[in-house]
């Protein structure tokens, strides 16, 4: 049989592989402690008998001792490759943890819902209340610094914002425009008494 399997019986290999699996596999066992490595171990066992078949000498007895021998060294060079693997990863810089970017995503939705009303309401707007409405209140000036930035007298730029605080009076969700506070709604004397 030695003689077959030397020179590539694949019959013989197959007798041989029936005869000596089970031991080849209780030895990969006892090896790895593992039952899925040891089906690995037995695998490249067989696999790597049939590449090393020249070897055989063709004078001899049981192939066992062959077989666990080949079953030894596949179990070692197993383990090294995975602590190979595991060293490999431990090299490996570490990912950032990824946040939970959900609620991000939920505010951006409902800021860009919100964009929208608040683009629809400042629509209905008249050209000069516009004007003044993004001056003072997005843009937090002054009426003496609106009405310099547009050219025409504060009073106006008071009349202005008035008018457009009472147009958008009903703006959902939100406190009346009335109620909030332009910088330099304030005379000198309500600035002191603060």
């Amino acid at each position: 049989m030695r003689a077959r399997i030397r020179d590539g019986d694949q019959a013989a290999f197959a007798r041989l592989f029936d005869e000596y699996a089970k031991a080849v596999y209780n030895h990969a066992y006892r090896l790895t402690a593992d039952w899925s490595e040891a089906e690995d171990v037995t695998a490249l066992t067989f696999l790597e008998g049939w590449r090393l078949r020249t070897r055989i000498d063709p004078e001899g007895g049981s192939l066992r001792p062959w077989l666990l021998g080949i079953a030894t060294n596949v179990a070692r060079n197993t383990r090294r490759a995975a602590r190979r693997h595991d060293d490999a990863l431990a090299r490996l810089p570490r990912g950032e943890r990824v946040p939970d970017f959900a609620e991000e995503v939920i505010g951006r939705i409902d800021d860009a819902e919100r964009l929208a009303a608040v683009r629809q309401a400042y629509g209905r707007l008249r050209k000069q209340e516009q004007d003044v409405f993004a001056l003072c209140v997005w843009s937090g000036l002054g009426y003496a610094e609106a009405a310099e930035a547009l050219g025409i007298p504060v009073g106006t730029v008071r009349s202005r914002l008035s008018r457009a605080r009472k147009k958008l009076a009903g703006f959902p969700g939100e406190p009346p425009p009335a109620s909030r506070q332009v910088v330099g709604d304030r005379g000198p004397a309500k600035e002191e008494m603060r």
